[in-house]
């Protein structure tokens, strides 16, 4: 689902003022790096992933979660929903029209390290008004610490520190928790978020036990192929 003009020029105007993009990468695929890689994927899907933010292979493509831990998670569902291995690269993008695609900030920091929280914070009112306004879903399956974190950002201070704990728990991929979300107009809604650890191939302590704990996310959300919209 693409942007509207208004909504990509705001995005265009702030990444302007933000250093901290990965220019090179972005050239190196002959791409413009104002321009914010969303891919959001239907506004009717029933579950949405929130990430950190975009690598290499999506800068490459243009699309959100399409690199090495995208396709991670899109093989754990397509396995999970199939019963089969996820046949080729395009089977991937296909796959991802039917769920929800959302980062705290939709371009490639240098380094792939996680942006700032002063940075996510100045993305926070778009990335915010995206997930309220364009997306009919509840259930949101966070992928890492920066994006689960991401929900308490201009949070009262009572309702940050119950997201912070709640990520100290250990259950915490095997739990869920309710957030309210509000846009800078006041529109407000409330969201059910699951936790998951980041899919990267160097997260080491659960990059092979990620696989499973999605189909676990997955059965609990009762994901099926005839009904993965709302």
């Amino acid at each position: 689902m693409p942007l509207d003009m208004s909504q990509r020029d705001a995005f265009r105007e702030l990444a302007g003022e933000v250093d901290g993009i990965d220019v090179d990468v972005y050239r190196r695929f002959d791409k413009d790096p104002l321009e914010p890689i969303i891919g959001l994927g239907s506004p009717e899907a029933r579950i949405g992933f929130f990430g950190r933010d975009p690598g290499r292979d999506e800068v490459k493509h243009g699309e959100p979660f399409i690199g090495a831990g995208g396709q991670l998670v899109r093989k754990a569902i397509y396995r999970y929903l199939h019963g089969v291995d996820m046949p080729d690269f395009e089977t991937s993008r296909v796959l991802g029209q039917s769920f929800f695609w959302i980062n705290t900030v939709p371009y490639k920091p240098l380094g792939n390290k996680a942006w700032s929280m002063k940075v996510k914070r100045r993305f926070h009112p778009l990335m915010n008004t995206l997930l309220i306004e364009q997306w009919q879903g509840r259930s949101l399956i966070t992928l890492g610490r920066e994006a689960f974190l991401w929900f308490g950002i201009d949070q009262p201070r009572a309702e940050r520190e119950r997201i912070e704990a709640f990520w100290k728990r250990q259950d915490r991929f095997e739990s869920c928790i309710d957030v309210r979300l509000a846009t800078p107009d006041g529109v407000a809604r409330d969201f059910r978020i699951y936790p998951l650890p980041h899919p990267s191939p160097l997260n080491a302590t659960w990059y092979k036990r990620f696989p499973g704990l999605l189909a676990e996310r997955l059965a609990q959300l009762d994901v099926r192929p005839d009904n993965l919209m709302l």
